[in-house]
């Protein structure tokens, strides 16, 4: 997130504070940032207008009680629902997200709980925010989980994808960075599509009877791609559910 506010060209914030436990990730993103580490967390709680609360979940209780009242908490925190914060954080705004990996590039996907309480003008600056980054969906807070595991987690999936057809391009004579620029370009072009046609009439469109990616999908579906695809979906959810 703060790499794509230091990209953004509008609506970013006016400084960005960082703080860690003591590792030096904070100060050396404040400087590839442009922003500034402070000492503690209760030191950015003092400066900042927003908190993003980026810290383990089984961190939370223990860093909640450490610090002042924040005016307004974005929590990162997975599957950590809205009524566990709103617990913690009484005397704040507080609203629960979700980001993606696409945020660092300005193409993000953010998912919003609903807010409880929330004074508009939060609210709208925190859109604001968010919306220089990302598009921005707000979700009733018990979908959080499934949100996260759709559009949290497929960017890696999406990779492994990238990974396999570059590495079957090299291997069949393409450089390797030419062949991962053409699996990247076709996938941002299908996500283009997909804004308009659904994920079927995209399949019917390329694969043509007879022809070469019907062949390749008749191989994927015996391979049980979709199929692991929908076993990695499932596999989150149980791991962010505790099972």
């Amino acid at each position: 997130m703060a790499r794509g506010w230091a990209r953004a060209e509008q609506d970013s914030p006016s400084e960005m504070l960082f703080t860690d436990s003591g590792s030096g990730r904070a100060t050396a993103l404040a400087e590839e940032v442009g922003g500034r580490a402070v000492e503690s967390n209760e030191d950015l709680v003092r400066q900042s207008d927003f908190v993003i609360l980026a810290v383990k979940p089984a961190a939370l209780e223990a860093v909640a009680e450490e610090l002042p009242a924040p005016r307004a908490v974005l929590s990162l925190l997975g599957a950590t629902p809205l009524d566990k914060l709103v617990e913690l954080f009484p005397d704040s705004a507080v609203i629960r997200l979700m980001p993606n990996l696409g945020v660092e590039v300005n193409r993000g996907v953010i998912c919003m709980a609903e807010p409880e309480g929330v004074d508009e003008e939060i609210l709208e600056q925190s859109r604001t925010l968010l919306g220089s980054i990302a598009s921005v969906h707000e979700l009733p807070d018990s979908a959080m989980d499934v949100a996260t595991a759709v559009m949290g987690c497929s960017p890696a999936y999406f990779a492994v994808v990238a990974e396999a057809l570059g590495s079957e391009g090299t291997h069949g004579g393409l450089e390797p960075e030419v062949a991962i620029k053409l699996v990247g370009e076709s996938l941002a072009g299908t996500a283009e599509l997909l804004k308009r046609r659904t994920p079927f009439e995209i399949q019917t469109a390329v694969a043509s009877p007879g022809g070469s990616t019907e062949a390749g999908l008749e191989a994927l579906a015996a391979a049980g791609g979709a199929d692991a695809f929908r076993a990695a979906y499932e596999a989150s959810i149980a791991r962010m559910r505790g099972n």
